[in-house]
């Protein structure tokens, strides 16, 4: 059954509910819970087949489902900070009236009506407020902050009639769901991110904005580098650069053409990607940007760390100077962005032959990868050579 057909009826059991809370399907909620487990040393695991028995509440007999390994219910309680015995209580169905749905709606609707400047103000407060948690503790801390407000503008996106209104919130829904798919794909959960930049395409086209189409297209293109598919991740930023020429913002443009660089350089391109790079370094705007389109990082220390990256990947010398630039002036709240600046700074100066300095970045590189639970960067130090 499809998420979207399962969500008509009611939850069976507070577990299924807290899952549809977070906009996740059973086995992207069970990939996340094995994720979770993982990085905090939680010995209990979560098979989808498991976790559709317990959601259910009953057998097919009528009986309560019994309670699953202790070690499998201290990981749902840690999840949730709610008692396993809680979540698998099964929830008894109720008849609505047909007044009861109607005035369901009627305030549904009329909760959306009230959405002003302010509104929309407020939740994007709320969204820079999520996104400086991320960067500085990790998906770890912030996912499930960023899986409710999904929920809470999703529901506001569904029920407002106003054009205007639902163009702000699509905007944000969008980026919402970008959030979360670079979350997922640092969790080393592919295919929910995947799926998270599927839906933030979806309503970024009823924004008044092109601007967000492009960036989470060009975002999930990191999607297709992490599971090797470097030339199609090629092809797609090369459309969306392009497509962005005409009116494209010099800030967007530039990270267009910054991503597009690195897509080149994992497909053994390199004189295609210093170019892409040098595009890059000349579109970006010498000031901070005005510019009310999708959240971009980039300045000249996020370029060169971004050039550095693609240096050290296609084996160039100067890559270790402009790592090193890079990381004495990257702003220290950027904790995943210096893990995988340490990554790329051990890589380049492995190739140098500076072993002892590149066993150091390795080892601060791995000791914040496991602070933030960055599944990805920890999986980039496995594939070192020579690693501690």
């Amino acid at each position: 059954m499809a998420v979207a057909d399962e969500r008509a009826r009611q939850p069976r059991t507070l577990l299924e509910q807290k899952i549809w809370e977070r906009s996740q399907s059973l086995s992207e909620f069970a990939e996340s819970a094995e994720s979770f487990a993982r990085q905090s040393g939680e010995p209990g695991t979560l098979s989808e087949r498991n976790l559709k028995r317990l959601v259910a509440g009953r057998r097919t007999d009528g009986t309560l489902v019994g309670r699953p390994r202790p070690a499998t219910a201290r990981l749902l309680e840690r999840i949730f900070g709610t008692s396993i015995d809680e979540l698998l209580v099964p929830i008894e169905p109720t008849t609505a009236s047909a007044d009861t749905v109607g005035q369901e709606l009627r305030s549904a609707i009329a909760t959306a009506k009230r959405i002003d400047t302010s509104v929309v103000a407020i939740l994007r407060d709320q969204l820079a407020a999520v996104r400086q948690l991320d960067r500085k503790l990790g998906a770890t801390a912030a996912y499930h902050e960023v899986a409710v407000k999904i929920d809470q503008v999703t529901q506001l996106h569904s029920y407002s009639l106003s054009a205007g209104t639902r163009a702000q919130l699509a905007a944000l829904l969008a980026e919402l769901s970008a959030l979360a798919g670079w979350q997922a794909l640092d969790q080393g959960r592919v295919s929910t991110a995947w799926n998270h930049y599927e839906r933030a395409k979806q309503v970024a086209h009823e924004s008044d904005d092109a601007a967000f189409a492009r960036h989470v297209e060009a975002e999930q293109a990191f999607v297709l580098l992490d599971i090797g598919h470097a030339i199609d991740a090629v092809d797609l930023l090369a459309a969306t650069e392009s497509d962005a020429r005409g009116d494209g913002s010099p800030l967007l443009r530039a990270w267009l053409a910054a991503a597009h660089g690195e897509a080149l350089a994992a497909s053994d391109r390199p004189l295609e990607s210093l170019r892409a790079f040098d595009r890059a370094e000349s579109l970006l705007p010498a000031g901070p940007s005005t510019d009310d389109g999708p959240y971009l990082v980039l300045d000249s220390v996020h370029l060169a760390r971004w050039r550095g990256n693609a240096l050290a990947r296609i084996g160039e010398a100067d890559a270790v100077s402009v790592l090193d630039k890079a990381l004495r002036g990257l702003d220290p709240t950027f904790t995943r962005a210096e893990a995988g600046l340490r990554v790329d700074l051990a890589t380049a100066l492995a190739v140098a032959g500076e072993h002892d300095e590149a066993n150091l970045h390795i080892t601060k590189a791995r000791d914040l990868a496991t602070e933030i639970g960055s599944a990805r960067q920890l999986r980039r130090l496995a594939r070192l050579p020579g690693k501690c």
